[in-house]
């Protein structure tokens, strides 16, 4: 069980820093500046996952019913996060206010999940076990996370499916955590629901992704799109 929860660890880091690389690329994408767009989000974001942190002294009991219950909302708010965006940059008069609001949702989230996941193994590591050990793996699922954004996930994914990807991968934490813990959650089959509910939602967003970054590009422009295509370079939507 020890091995999965830490396998587990290296996937939420994993997911919680492409989050935030997709804020940051989507907002220089649609906001121009990048050295302002990815300065002002990865800060916003971090101030963020300390709240998150803070936050989480406040959960008590049924810490692993909890925990599914946050990677469940990391995956839905976090996979849909570019896609929200996307939609509402044309019409939202708004728009950096949303965009802040969504970093700090996501990011307060994330914030959430390795306390939880530390208070969770604290009965089977010795403390200085535990923290190395955290850390390592957070520090490993940001690196990787970090090397494959740019390499793999936006060239070959683009930003909607990329976030959209990851949010399934972070419900799949969510339902090993489940299966683990079985016996020590009781409101297993509302979870279970919540975890088939948020996975079908996000592969129909997968599925008409393409439709979805389609008419959000064409609400850009006051004509209609006759023609487009993105080069090999560029960070595709």
């Amino acid at each position: 069980m020890t091995v999965a929860l830490f396998a587990s660890l290296f996937l939420v880091a994993t997911c919680g820093l492409v989050y935030e690389l997709v804020a940051g690329a989507l907002a220089s994408y649609l906001l121009g500046d990048t050295v302002l767009q990815f300065s002002t989000v990865i800060g916003a974001y971090l101030f963020a996952m300390g709240v998150g942190s803070w936050l989480s002294r406040f959960v008590g009991k049924g810490l692993a019913a909890r925990f599914v219950q946050v990677e469940l909302l990391v995956g839905v708010v976090g996979g849909f996060s570019s896609t929200l965006l996307f939609l509402s940059f044309a019409h939202a008069t708004g728009f950096r206010v949303l965009l802040y609001l969504v970093v700090f949702v996501v990011g307060a989230l994330v914030g959430l999940e390795i306390p939880l996941l530390m208070r969770i193994l604290r009965d089977r590591l010795d403390f200085k076990d535990l923290v190395s050990q955290v850390l390592t793996m957070d520090y490993l699922g940001a690196l990787f996370a970090s090397v494959l954004f740019p390499l793999v996930l936006v060239p070959k994914l683009g930003l909607l499916n990329t976030a959209l990807l990851f949010g399934l991968l972070n419900v799949g934490v969510a339902a090993a955590t489940l299966h683990l813990f079985r016996d020590a959650i009781p409101e297993r089959a509302g979870l279970r629901a919540s975890c088939a509910a948020a996975a079908c939602a996000l592969v129909l967003g997968l599925v008409f992704s393409g439709r979805i970054a389609s008419r959000a590009e064409g609400d850009m422009y006051a004509d209609e799109v006759i023609f487009s295509r993105s080069s090999p370079i560029s960070a595709s939507c």
